[in-house]
């Protein structure tokens, strides 16, 4: 009995960091139920754990009723070696099934994603909602009506409940649902808020000219950023600012900390000069555990035509600003480090002993380059190997309404 109460009593600080060695979360599940101490001293999502989930709707093809409930599923990417990456020679005990009855396939949309929540928006309704998969906790933020673009909702005026200014900046009138689908581009959050409410904030891209926006706890609408600038791609947290980035390359910088609101515009940095632009080379931000910021260009084109996904990526650029510095430099190798992109905050991952660095994994988020709108179709979903220079393509024959999204509990 001394024995078992000797393991109860160990060290709390020793007990987490046992739990940071497990890279499965069914292990980690195991190691809370070895006795109610245990329990008590680990929490239900575990924070050092931080190998990214992807969230799968089910083959959205299927499931055309508004009824059904939608099962979604959170599939753990080991990522080991290349048998392991094959998604369809996944058991069943790494695919953990849930019912998320919120997340009906036709009505709702994944805009975001980061600390274990999801960001979701309703098209009927125009709702943003954070809705947390392991605790099936939710939480509401500023409707899409109170975006800065939006000048007026009628929702009894059909086909025209919105007044809103459109990407020339002129006053017209849209339909409910296409608003609903369009104007939120993504969303970010600085923490979970059940952590601490209080310094709680969200971003958004908004808009057609994909503007940014802010929420604090107390608002009742979205703040439109200090910048009326256009055409933002990405938008982190990192280091108690917020980090921007356009298409055209050119950086920006936010102070958090300024209690009226926000400070900040255009970064010193200047976009390298051989960066490519347009409509077809998405930028991502990413900020590392060495203080660095990361920039990473992502190619996609129109595939042949024996592949059935309207888009594909092709290429990767990655660029790195240093810390105290104020120049770009290109970037070949990630080290033993994983760059998940995508609805997600964009994140850089320590793969744990067992895991390949040195890799992008990727998930769809190119929702202003399809034309399928309103149809399920394939993703352009993968893992990008530096050390060889080749795509590993997952998922390819399954038709999504939702893109999946990384998770990272």
């Amino acid at each position: 009995m001394d024995e078992i109460n000797r393991w109860a009593d160990i060290d709390e600080d020793l007990l987490k960091e046992i739990s940071k060695r497990l890279h499965a979360y069914h292990d980690y599940i195991q190691l809370r139920l070895v006795c109610k101490e245990w329990s008590l001293k680990l929490p239900k999502i575990p924070n050092g754990n931080k190998i990214p989930w992807l969230l799968l709707p089910d083959e959205t093809v299927k499931n055309h009723s508004y009824e059904d409930e939608e099962i979604y599923h959170l599939m753990q990417l080991a990522a080991a070696d290349d048998e392991i990456l094959d998604t369809c020679a996944l058991e069943e005990k790494d695919i953990y099934h849930i019912m998320l009855p919120e997340m009906q396939s036709y009505n709702k949309l994944i805009r975001g994603s980061g600390h274990g929540w999801l960001i979701v928006v309703s098209i009927s309704d125009g709702t943003i909602q954070m809705l947390n998969p392991f605790t099936n906790r939710n939480l509401d933020l500023p409707p899409i009506s109170t975006l800065p673009t939006i000048i007026d909702y009628q929702p009894d005026n059909h086909e025209d409940e919105y007044t809103l200014w459109d990407f020339r900046d002129i006053r017209s009138t849209l339909d409910r649902d296409r608003v609903h689908r369009f104007q939120v581009f993504k969303v970010i959050i600085n923490s979970s808020p059940e952590h601490d409410i209080e310094n709680f904030m969200a971003v958004v891209i908004f808009g057609p000219n994909q503007r940014l926006a802010f929420y604090k706890p107390g608002n009742m609408r979205w703040v439109e950023f200090p910048t009326r600038d256009k055409r933002f791609e990405d938008v982190i947290f990192f280091q108690e600012k917020i980090y921007a980035i356009n298409n055209d390359g050119q950086l920006y910088e936010f102070d958090t900390k300024i209690r009226a609101g926000l400070k900040g515009g255009i970064h010193e940095t200047r976009p390298p000069s051989e960066i490519p632009i347009g409509p077809q080379k998405l930028k991502y931000l990413i900020g590392c555990a060495n203080g660095s910021l990361l920039m990473l260009v992502r190619h996609v084109r129109h595939p042949s035509r024996k592949i059935r996904r309207e888009f594909e990526t092709y290429k990767f650029d990655i660029y790195e600003l240093k810390r105290n510095r104020k120049e770009w430099s290109t970037l070949d190798n990630l080290d033993n480090y994983i760059l998940s992109i995508g609805f997600n905050s964009s994140v850089q991952i320590p793969v744990p002993f067992l895991s390949k660095g040195n890799q992008i994994w990727f998930t769809d988020n190119q929702i202003e380059l399809q034309s399928s709108f309103y149809d399920p179709v394939p993703q352009d979903i993968g893992i990008f190997d530096l050390d060889y220079g080749s795509f590993h393509r997952v998922l390819l024959e399954v038709k999504f309404f939702c893109p999946p999204v990384w998770l990272l509990p």
